[in-house]
């Protein structure tokens, strides 16, 4: 691989199986596409459309642990489907990346349902970010109440049937199961803890588009093991571990 241009990093995930070029400021993925991506229940030939897919972090992890997916992935900022484009050939993921706005969806995706929608939208308020080194991290920051439209907008392009998943903020919840009432059922809740005994700053919740199955909140996801990070050594519970370096999908829920 050749040396990244300025200002763009290459950074392994799923214990390095995945190298992934991403800006060096401004949004960088983390934790959260890599849970989200272990959360949808997708199975080999049906497709998958991410919402707001950035350099392509999830949808890659995704096709990483299934085979035979058809996946699409739709992004608003050119700099970010652009290294999503090349973070495809690198790591031969097939996954076809349109660089559009969720609230303006492209004709093409107009035209199309999917087996699968996933989303990781925005999680800190406008001005939350102090001083952002570039456009794209305030853009993708900024939540502007509008979680509700990133599920109209997946539920849109779900076949009945189909199946939304989403990773965000615990205290957007309440909003997430507004955007969902009357429209999807099965709903499936799992908190996300940093440590055992702290409070679940992070859900991942799943939907099932036209059924009418009843509420599950999970047990919570732990992601680190001890009470208290010591400096040096790797944490990780042993499901977080499982999931982030070796590319395994939730086994719950």
């Amino acid at each position: 691989m050749t040396d990244p241009e300025p200002h763009v990093t290459v950074d392994g995930f799923l214990g390095g199986r995945l190298q992934i070029r991403q800006p060096q400021n401004g949004y960088r993925a983390a934790t959260d596409p890599v849970f989200l991506a272990a959360w949808v229940p997708a199975k080999s030939g049906e497709s998958v459309l991410e919402l707001g897919c950035g350099v392509g972090v999830a949808s890659l992890c995704l096709g990483a642990r299934i085979e035979g997916l058809s996946q699409t992935g739709l992004e608003l900022q050119a700099d970010y489907a652009a290294l999503a484009r090349q973070n495809v050939e690198i790591n031969g993921i097939p996954l076809q990346v349109v660089e559009g706005d969720l609230t303006r969806m492209p004709a093409n995706l107009k035209e199309q349902s999917f087996d699968h929608v996933l989303a990781n939208p925005p999680f800190f308020p406008e001005g939350s970010v102090s001083k952002p080194q570039d456009g794209g991290k305030s853009l993708a920051f900024v939540n502007d109440n509008s979680t509700g439209i990133w599920i109209d907008a997946g539920l849109r392009r779900l076949r009945a049937g189909g199946v939304f998943s989403m990773v965000h903020l615990s205290e957007q919840l309440g909003e997430i199961l507004a955007g969902l009432s009357g429209r999807a059922g099965d709903i499936t809740i799992l908190p996300v803890t940093a440590r055992k005994n702290k409070p679940a700053k992070r859900v991942l919740v799943r939907a099932t588009k036209a059924a009418r199955g009843p509420l599950r909140l999970l047990s919570p996801f732990v992601v680190h093991s001890g009470d208290e990070h010591v400096q040096g050594q790797p944490d990780y519970s042993p499901e977080a571990e499982g999931i982030l370096r070796l590319g395994k999908g939730f086994e719950r829920g």
